[in-house]
């Protein structure tokens, strides 16, 4: 039997069932979206595209939409015309529940019964509408919410895969729940009746009325939410910025653009929220073991750019630090960092305890003990450092991070910019090829600046197109550099904002070496900035700490 696929919880499921048909909720996530982008435009949500990557492709073949927004009718409009669909149905549902919404809904699911009976030959069988009404079980227990927009299935997966407690889908189609009906009715008078059932449900945000959401985040089982959005959406976006200032859970925020290319960052921003909601699954912050027995320590934190290595002895000393270039590949290049190291140290591998790996590359290294990510090995190296610090803004070679801590060096938010160069060390790296000028020139030169530049261009490659064009008007490369500086600034300070970051504020990261780039961002705090010479290897000290816990 062909599956017929639906996309919202307000969907009929009982009524199709009872009409013959098997629903399924279609939330699959694409490799990329190159049969969508041929047909629509460009500015469609990744969940609207994911929509017509699924009918465009031929794994949907009898869809049931609901208009629940722009991109939806578009998508529709879309199907219309370029698919191969045997059946499509685009339902109307009013955003509220009043008796003229019930009557419209109403009017909607005999429509829909009419038509999807007459294309499957069925008619509508009391018994199989009540036997479709099904109660969710729901964790017991302290459990995590998932709340917001749809949830692919690959990053759900995620989510249960890397949380320390059970997880609970309260997003959109999820979050379905329509009680069975208590007597048998005729057909018209039992579709008013669905109607209104349909209508109860616990809303979405497209409804007018949305306080009783509330219930969501007022369970006293509730430890903690994963807020996700998806781009080009902003229902859910309203939602979260009130959560944010009420909630008295930790929240992480996490936005997807419906493909799978990037789960490695999401993996990273969920085993973070994941270590800071149960510290004591990684290592207790503060607490210092026993080091009878044990002599030496290494961390190793795998970059897209370098790969850097700390080797501690157990006074806490460090031995060695190393960075190396990252390479082809992250397991030989961590390879190649650590017997640097231990080759400074005057070191065998034999003589290591323990050694943790961090940074994006730390699954693909098997060297190590444990693998813990780069934002709580930050927060534990900067802290480790220096204790006042309770921002920490890391600028790396292609991502960049603020973190937050609290008195006991623990993270109380972070957010991440790695889904584009700008605002990174390759950015500045590129900008400086186009100068003609090495990195440590470009580190000087913006400090002697006699002309405001504005770069405008968010994107990097548009950015090196502003430069050129810069440097045919014949502007000083001083005043371009001071430009560029000024870009960088913002963007990370911007990232500084969203986490509600406050001093003390401690830069790391290859970024943070950058003087001119370093002196912007303390102007548009008006803070100075800690930057101690291990910056650069913040991540590989925080690693080997937490190899001393182990």
């Amino acid at each position: 039997m062909r599956v017929t696929h639906y996309i919202c919880k307000y969907t009929p499921v009982e009524l199709l069932e009872a009409l013959g048909g098997r629903c399924e909720i279609l939330n699959g996530m694409p490799e990329n979206f190159d049969l969508s982008d041929q047909v629509s435009h460009p500015n469609l949500c990744g969940f609207g595209k994911s929509v017509l990557e699924a009918c465009l492709s031929g794994q949907v073949r009898e869809l049931v939409l609901v208009n629940c927004c722009d991109t939806i009718r578009s998508a529709y409009d879309v199907l219309l015309r370029h698919g191969k669909l045997d059946f499509l149905f685009l339902m109307d549902l009013p955003h509220e529940d009043g008796g003229c919404a019930r009557e419209r809904l109403s009017g909607e699911l005999r429509r829909l019964a009419a038509e999807y009976g007459a294309y499957r030959g069925t008619s509508f069988d009391p018994a199989r509408f009540r036997a479709a009404f099904r109660r969710t079980q729901e964790p017991q227990g302290p459990y995590l919410s998932v709340l917001g927009a749809r949830v692919g299935d690959r990053l759900w997966k995620l989510m249960e895969e890397s949380m320390p407690l059970p997880v609970r889908n309260d997003t959109c189609v999820n979050n379905r729940k329509v009680e069975p009906p208590e007597e048998e009715l005729p057909f018209t008078e039992w579709m008013d009746w669905y109607a209104g059932a349909l209508l109860r449900q616990l809303p979405c945000m497209r409804m007018t009325e949305t306080s009783g959401r509330r219930q969501l985040v007022n369970d006293p089982d509730l430890r903690g939410v994963i807020y996700h959005t998806v781009k080009f959406c902003d229902y859910y976006g309203f939602e979260y910025s009130q959560l944010r200032r009420e909630l008295t859970v930790p929240m992480l925020k996490l936005e997807s653009d419906y493909t799978v290319q990037s789960s490695g960052q999401l993996l990273t921003r969920l085993e973070a929220f994941a270590e800071n909601l149960a510290p004591e699954q990684t290592a207790r912050r503060g607490e210092r073991t026993s080091m009878e027995g044990k002599q030496y320590f290494a961390g190793i934190d795998s970059g897209s750019t370098s790969t850097d290595v700390v080797i501690l002895n157990r006074e806490r000393e460090i031995l060695a630090q190393v960075i190396l270039p990252t390479g082809a590949g992250a397991a030989a290049g961590a390879e190649r960092a650590l017997e640097e190291a231990l080759r400074q140290a005057g070191l065998e591998r034999k003589d290591l305890t323990a050694t943790v790996t961090t940074g994006y590359g730390r699954s693909a290294i098997q060297i190590g003990d444990k693998s813990i990510t780069e934002i709580t090995c930050h927060a534990k190296g900067a802290f480790f450092l220096e204790p006042s610090v309770r921002t920490i803004i890391d600028i790396g070679g292609q991502d960049s991070k603020v973190i937050r801590l609290d008195e006991a060096g623990n993270v109380v938010n972070f957010v991440m910019n790695d889904k584009c160069a700008a605002g990174t060390g390759r950015f500045l790296e590129l900008m400086a090829r186009t100068l003609e000028l090495s990195l440590d020139e470009m580190s000087t030169a913006g400090l002697d600046w006699k002309e405001e530049i504005t770069i405008s261009s968010m994107c990097t490659v548009f950015a090196e197109s502003e430069v050129v064009s810069l440097i045919a008007q014949n502007k000083a490369p001083a005043d371009i550099v001071h430009g560029l500086n000024r870009s960088v600034a913002a963007k990370t300070c911007a990232l500084c904002r969203r986490v509600e970051g406050k001093g003390a504020f401690m830069m790391t990261g290859g970024v943070s070496k950058n003087r001119g780039v370093a002196a912007e961002i303390e102007g548009i705090l008006g803070a100075p900035l800690i930057i101690r010479p291990e910056a650069q290897v913040n991540g590989a000290l925080g690693a080997a700490l937490f190899a001393m816990e182990l």
